[in-house]
């Protein structure tokens, strides 16, 4: 009987062991798993944005005049990206159609180009938006996106005065607007304070 008495005492010590055991299995697999997990953040995924109508708020340029055939010129704004990102798309609105719209992104600085796009404006005062190969932007660099065109919207104040640069909006910093009578693709020479030509603009997507 005391046999009997002891295999059943290390059966149930045996039963209990194996039970502890499996116990901190589980809590390691968990504890491992949570830990893996851990490890891969999420990542983020920031929206797009088109500053246009902020930068046209924030001058107070509200008062529009249609150019249509008013001699060709290369013009558009200068910018600074406040973060690292990407232009995914061209925006462009014109009060007449242009299959061959060509639409310019410049280094400021360096006064070279940095990518051509040829946008077809097929219907006037419709906003058209072209994908692109996303366009990397450095933080704080100086670009500058232009368009040459002989159809374009004026926008200005109601008493003609000036914008205040820099203007800030969402992530882009527009720094002035420029602009010069040719028609082929040349860098802008003048700086106007109390208008805007356009519309042309894009979407910004923050990378980091």
């Amino acid at each position: 009987m005391k046999h009997l008495e002891v295999f059943s005492a290390l059966r149930s010590l045996s039963f209990k062991s194996l039970c502890v055991l499996l116990t901190l299995n589980s809590i390691f697999l968990t504890t491992s798993c949570s830990k893996d997990d851990e490890s891969i953040p999420e990542p983020i995924v920031y929206a797009e944005e088109n500053p246009l109508n902020k930068y046209h708020e924030s001058t107070g340029f509200t008062t529009v005049s249609n150019f249509i055939n008013a001699g060709n010129y290369e013009f558009g704004l200068v910018f600074s990206p406040n973060v690292k990102g990407k232009i995914n798309a061209i925006t462009v609105k014109l009060p007449d159609a242009n299959p061959n719209l060509k639409v310019t992104i410049w280094d400021y600085t360096a006064k070279t180009v940095l990518r051509t796009e040829i946008v077809n404006v097929a219907a006037s005062n419709t906003l058209l938006t072209k994908a692109i190969e996303a366009f990397p932007m450095e933080k704080d660099k100086k670009y500058m996106i232009t368009m040459n065109s002989n159809d374009w919207y004026k926008k200005n104040k109601p008493d003609n005065s000036n914008a205040i640069y820099p203007i800030t909006a969402g992530n882009i910093k527009f720094l002035e607007y420029r602009w010069i009578g040719t028609s082929s693709q040349t860098f802008p020479t003048n700086v106007s304070l109390d208008y805007n030509g356009g519309d042309l603009s894009f979407n910004f997507q923050q990378t980091d």
